[in-house]
């Protein structure tokens, strides 16, 4: 008896109560299993754009996007100092071609079949007259415009042997005068000088490096051009701000004219401040002539003083010589 009312205590004890079930996890339906692969395919594609925006960006900022190239060469029978002058704009523009000496002294428009034969939109050419002054033409080929300047006062870096030092192939930082933004003269002076002298970004030849500054002023209608390198010095842990060292070279261009076309064309500006070097010259032989004349002049003016002031001999001496002779 005893075995059989333990047997029924413990299937009471076994058994479980009728209202408790076991919970089992709910399957979704499939509506919602659609809707949670959507959702997963979408934020799988919202991966994907971000990555290729990325990418899409940095490839954006790495192109070679504004592809300037400047020709930069002489015409024949430049002198020594012109020569190096040349080649140290070559070494500030690493996005520079060059090319050899050009013959040709009245038809300029030749220079527009060259630059399209080396691929470049914009020219530097350096022409020498009388073997003593260098013009520099500065020119958008083949359409223009272009604007010849009187290079002045030209100082090579191996002449100043300054201080600074920046990375060959390095990006310059162009700095313009407030006075540029006046008239559209000097305004197109600055776009001119934006486009041929600022490296463009992704170059092959350019390195991604802003170390030195390119300035331009306006002074005595003339503009002055400067090279500085940016320093920073760090004492004491401390980062001070940046110091401007000069580099070089040094030159000023002094403006003739402004031409519609690339190397020609109608006249659209002439300064009237600009004293050709040959009226210049003509001038110092007109004050070395006066002077000269001048001279002789007051040489002969005092030769005929001379003469005009003789005394004639006193009467009294020939009355002795008289009685001498009786």
């Amino acid at each position: 008896m005893l075995k059989r009312k333990l047997a029924a205590d413990a299937k009471k004890r076994t058994k479980k109560p009728k209202h408790e079930t076991t919970s089992q996890p709910q399957q979704p339906s499939d509506e919602e299993h659609e809707d949670m692969e959507q959702s997963h395919e979408s934020q799988s594609q919202v991966e994907i754009t971000d990555k290729k925006t990325q990418k899409a960006l940095h490839r954006d900022l790495s192109r070679y996007i504004n592809k300037q190239r400047v020709l930069v060469f002489a015409s024949r029978g430049i002198r020594h100092r012109d020569r190096h002058f040349m080649q140290d704009l070559r070494d500030l523009l690493p996005h520079h071609k060059k090319d050899v000496k050009l013959d040709e002294k009245g038809k300029l428009s030749v220079i527009n079949e060259i630059a399209e034969m080396k691929n470049c939109n914009s020219t530097i050419y350096l022409e020498s007259r009388k073997k003593q002054d260098l013009y520099m033409w500065l020119s958008k080929t083949p359409n223009g415009p272009s604007v010849k300047f009187l290079v002045q006062n030209i100082h090579t870096m191996a002449e100043v042997k300054l201080t600074g030092n920046c990375l060959k192939g390095s990006r310059p930082l162009l700095c313009f005068d407030a006075i540029f933004d006046t008239t559209p003269v000097y305004q197109l002076f600055k776009t001119l000088l934006q486009q041929l002298f600022g490296a463009p970004k992704g170059h092959p030849k350019v390195k991604p490096f802003i170390d030195h500054v390119f300035s331009f002023f306006i002074v005595d209608n003339r503009v002055w051009f400067r090279n500085y390198q940016v320093v920073y010095d760090a004492v004491e842990g401390k980062t001070n701000d940046p110091v401007l060292v000069e580099i070089g070279p040094r030159f000023v261009l002094n403006p003739v004219r402004v031409f519609s076309g690339s190397f020609g064309g109608s006249t659209l500006w002439e300064n009237p401040h600009y004293i050709s070097p040959n009226a210049m010259r003509a001038s110092l032989h007109r004050r070395q002539s006066t002077k000269f004349i001048n001279r002789t002049a007051a040489i002969a003016a005092m030769k005929q003083h001379h003469q005009d002031s003789l005394i004639p001999d006193p009467e009294v001496d020939t009355v002795f010589h008289a009685t001498e002779q009786q």
